[in-house]
């Protein structure tokens, strides 16, 4: 896909369109499977993975980087009553809504995560699933019941609200959350000989071959089953009816069975082999371990006949380079999952190929959960479980005991009247201390994924970020990135940040920037200043910002710009956009008040931005701007977009969005289209982003908790085609943020405290990291991010976590979230950087060259303005750069009949050697916690007497060491995070 400004990636960082596809996850096809002698047995619809042929294919097998293999939705960030409430003071609600449906409504006031960051978790209980949201918590403001309900669209009730003080519905509450799907899962195994078409035949082989020993060794540990006390997979362990053997592992807290066809009962006299089928067939995920060349008949889904198997994963081992080959096959009504297959889909590393495999097969139960045959049957469970458990609370309801509270919508704090004081603490010990048993039981049993000690430190996470620029004492209103350093608008002026740099000061705080836009490609920066009726546009050359940074001795302000203005847009301008991508010019939309003024500006592809033209430029590139029209709306714009269109001509669209909806108005004739409407009471917009997928538009809308993905067609007869499309999807944030970002494949959202990380194509949850007084500072290229320095106490709250576990106690007085007290220290906070490179898993081409210069020039510390000499960046041309990446790359892979010469590497850095300071080493980090971890895994495996080998030796054999600059790592202690900020 060509970019409008294909010179640097980082400026279409807002879309990251090109890495949008659902063709990375296959398409459908019809599948027909027929017998030896060519007649039809059985035909299927299946979305068939093979590796994505669009990709770029001039790599060996083996040598490619992923970065998006994870388990979505992962219990430890989804299973919250488990993680969050039992055993633990908490209030549940029963009530009926207004189409007499019960509900159940529960919440909790804890600390964060052990990071002292109080939070209401609530979840609320329906037939239609269960829907969960993080409120903040204010001393100040007392939060009802009511205002919880509100927040998850729930206003109107037949029956109000009542306080269920009995402990025992915590049994009854968790029997509710683990109808989401069981944290353990069996996968089928069935070996196919080459040549054979038919279930028959697969299932009649009485013995695999060295190839296939090799590879079960590969999934898991062969373990006698009589006897067997961990997970079973609903396998004999008394009286070896099911075999004697079977194959077992742990992967990242979860229990997998394997019902291996070779090791189940086999009967000559049955060619059916019914006693296989009965388990295989059972199975929601099977892999087919076919023999043979890969000219060979292929495996088809049509060949086997299951009604319960969804998905199927073809596996192929080629001995001359050892290697395995994935194909997977998913039932056509199975939402996308991930991660994506590889292109070619062939593995030589054998840990990387079952680490990927069991992360796809998990997925891909998980998602054909999702499928009406399943999703049904589950919501028909949980309405007669809720319409249960209601009626056994009805009596209680209807006498008035003292089970259910009179107060319809008390207040969710914990706070007990005095004259009750210790009747309700005796009560609230009661409650602890049988959530706790039950907590431990659950735990013991092996149902929850209580043991992901060592899920973490097993491979570094692409939102991992590093540290920028330590103590910084400023309030950020908004950045942008400028080659590897970073613009930022503060309260004491407009300050240049490089990494291990002094900032540097450009403007004084005379001139108030609210927004900015850096486009290297075009030599600009455009910013929206000062507020009110003095708001306007100012537009800089880049050029002539970094001569004066290196020349000038005085600090610009507010009075030296005055040739910057664009005049007409003063008045009241409150937010303003542009496109980074597509079309032949540079487009500004900005909004005064209901008024959007349209201004562009010419862009010459022939113009290249020499040193020797930028200094023949005018100092201000104000005439170089023409303002188009104005297009008038019903009400202020508070989220504004720019769509491209097709063609670029009269076709580009603005999305705007008031009120209670989101808009498409035409920028050429001003026509403005209903694109989605918002049927809540209270709405708050966050962002509409730009979404192309496979070139065509769509938006990703997001307000409230919602994001809503909605395709938008090209224009029929002057308007655009605005109608529900099987593409569209949504899903729901678990706290309201006040930004997201697109990093393909993930979408960010940041809140207060905290990230949380989705996958775009189907919105599943990845990750939730913790980020005390977290504030977004800039996107466009990699992703800064302002946050405290220090978190304290975690250690200590680890530790009574464990121990609550191991040993279930009676409080002896009324407990309470611990929460940190005020302090007159105002904690010191970092900028911090995740990079792009990371989480869309390639390297991103983008200047590198630092705008600072090599002199002493004035900066601006915490203590006052002092001069300190700057050093440059690494700072090579772009032709050079590529030459010695692509020469590397071809050496590394065998492309070159001889290698480069070291001298040639020399005389292309000899020239910047000179002025290149020594690199920082990164600290190595202490490894005492995870020895912590690992022994506390350990001894929980002891307990439950799991065999876990497989990920203890993955652990065993990580890094002992990593850079000491990520702000937060995740530590999962059994049901608790720990994120520790560096």
């Amino acid at each position: 896909m060509k970019c409008f400004y294909s010179s640097s990636v980082s400026e279409d960082l807002g879309c990251r369109r090109g890495e949008f596809s659902r063709k990375h996850y296959g398409s459908v096809e019809l599948l027909i499977s027929s017998d030896a002698d060519g007649a039809i047995q059985r035909a299927g619809r299946f979305r068939v993975e093979n590796g994505s042929s669009g990709e770029n294919t001039d790599y060996a097998p083996g040598t490619w980087h992923r970065t998006d293999v994870h388990l979505e939705n992962p219990e430890y960030h989804t299973r919250w009553y488990f993680k969050y409430f039992l055993g633990k003071v908490h209030q549940n609600y029963i009530g009926t809504d207004a189409e007499k449906n019960p509900f159940f409504l529960s919440v909790v006031l804890s600390d964060q995560n052990n990071q002292r960051i109080p939070q209401y978790h609530s979840i609320l209980w329906r037939k239609t699933g269960t829907q969960k949201i993080c409120l903040p918590y204010s001393p100040t403001k007392t939060l009802s019941v009511k205002s919880i309900l509100s927040a998850m669209s729930l206003d109107k009730f037949e029956k109000s609200p009542r306080e269920i003080f009995h402990p025992e519905i915590q049994k009854d509450l968790l029997v509710l959350e683990e109808q989401e799907g069981s944290v353990n899962f069996k996968f089928g195994v069935l070996f196919a000989k080459d040549g054979q078409l038919t279930d028959d035949e697969m299932f009649s082989n009485e013995t695999g071959s060295e190839s296939f020993q090799r590879f079960l060794h590969l999934l898991g540990d062969t373990i006698t089953l009589k006897g067997w006390s961990g997970y079973r997979g609903g396998l004999d362990t008394k009286n070896d009816t099911t075999g004697t053997c079977s194959i077992y592992t742990v992967f990242q807290g979860h229990e997998i069975m394997f019902h291996v066809s070779t090791m189940l009962p086999y009967s000559r006299e049955n060619k059916q082999q019914v006693e296989r089928k009965r388990h295989i067939g059972n199975d929601i995920v099977t892999i087919i371990f076919q023999e043979g060349e890969e000219s060979s008949p292929a495996f088809k889904p049509s060949m086997i006949r299951s009604h319960f198997t969804h998905v199927f994963a073809l596996v192929r081992y080629n001995k001359q380079n050892d290697s395995y080959r994935l194909k997977i096959f998913s039932e056509e009504s199975v939402p996308l999952f991930g991660p994506p297959l590889p292109s070619p889909p062939v593995f030589t590393n054998h840990q990387e190929f079952r680490d990927f495999v069991l992360v796809k097969l998990i997925n891909g139960e998980k998602a054909t959960l999702e499928t009406p045959t399943f999703s049904q049957k589950r919501q028909r469970t949980l309405d007669m479980l809720i319409r249960s458990l209601y009626q056994d609370m009805m009596p209680d309801l209807h006498k008035g005991n003292n089970m259910l509270n009179r107060r319809s919508f008390s207040d969710v704090l914990p706070e007990s009247p005095k004259s009750t004081r210790k009747k309700e603490e005796a009560r609230q010990a009661e409650f602890v201390r049988l959530g706790q048993a039950l907590k431990l039981k659950t735990t013991v049993k092996g149902d929850t994924t209580a043991n992901l000690a060592t899920a973490s430190f097993c491979k570094k996470e692409p939102w991992e970020s590093q540290s920028f620029c330590s103590n910084f004492p400023h309030e950020v209103v908004c950045a942008d990135s400028w080659g590897q350093s970073l613009l930022v608008s503060t309260d004491a002026g407009i300050l240049l940040i490089d990494d291990g740099q002094p900032a540097v000061q450009v403007f004084d705080k005379t001139l108030q920037i609210k927004q900015m836009n850096v486009l290297e490609v075009l030599d600009l920066l455009i910013a929206r200043t000062d507020k009110g009726k003095d708001s306007r546009i100012l537009v800089f050359r880049l050029s002539a910002v970094q001569r004066a940074i290196e020349t000038e001795k005085m600090i610009r302000s507010k009075y030296d710009c005055r040739e910057n203005k664009l005049e007409r847009t003063k008045g009241g301008c409150h937010l303003y956009a542009i496109n980074t991508h597509h079309g032949s010019e540079l487009r500004i939309v900005v909004a005064i008040r209901n008024k959007l003024l349209l201004v562009t500006k010419k862009y010459n592809s022939h113009n290249t931005f020499t040193s020797t033209s930028l200094l023949s430029c005018p100092e201000s590139p104000v005439e170089e701007f023409q303002y188009i029209r104005e297009i008038c709306l019903s009400d202020p714009p508070v989220v504004m977009t720019l769509v491209d269109g097709p063609t670029g001509d009269s076709d580009n669209m603005i999305c705007v969005a008031y009120r209670h909806q989101f808009d498409l108005v035409n920028e050429s004739t001003g026509e403005s289209y209903r694109l989605h409407h918002i049927e809540t009471n209270r709405v708050n917009f966050v962002a509409a982003i730009d979404v192309y997928e496979d070139g065509e538009a769509g938006l990703l809308l997001c307000y409230n908790y919602v994001c809503q993905y909605r395709k938008v067609y090209p224009f029929s007869g002057g308007s655009p085609l605005i109608q529900p499309s099987a593409y569209d999807f949504h899903f729901s944030w678990n706290q309201v943020p006040y930004a997201v970002v697109c990093a393909f494949p993930y979408v960010l959202a940041f809140t207060t405290d905290s990230i949380e990380i989705r996958l775009v194509v189907n919105g599943n949850l990845v990750h939730t990291a913790v980020v005390p007084e977290l504030q977004l500072v800039a996107s466009r290229s990699d992703i800064y991010f302002k946050a405290t320095a220090a978190v304290s106490g975690s250690s200590d709250s680890s530790s009574k976590e464990m121990s609550s576990k191991s040993s279930p106690q009676t409080p002896t007085a009324y407990e309470k979230p611990e929460f940190p007290l005020p302090s007159l220290e105002v904690p010191c906070k970092n900028l911090y950087k995740i990079p792009l490179s990371n989480l869309v898993g390639r390297s991103i081409e983008r200047p590198l060259k630092s705008p600072l210069a090599p002199k002493v020039i004035t900066t601006m510390t915490s203590s006052g303005i002092t001069s300190v000499p700057v050093m440059h960046s690494l700072s090579l041309s772009r032709m050079e750069i590529k030459e010695i990446a692509s020469r590397t790359r071809k050496e590394l892979l065998g492309l070159l009949d001889e290698p480069i010469p070291k001298t040639e590497c020399a005389k292309k850095l000899k020239k910047v050697s000179r002025r290149q300071s020594d690199p920082k080493q990164g600290a190595v980090r202490s490894s005492s916690s995870d020895r912590i971890i690992s022994s506390s895994f350990e001894d929980y495996s002891e307990r439950c007497h799991l065999s876990t080998s497989s990920d203890s030796d993955t652990l065993a054999n990580r890094e002992e060491s990593s850079p000491s600059s990520y702000p937060f790592q995740l530590i999962s202690l059994y049901d608790e995070d720990i994120i520790d900020l560096k």
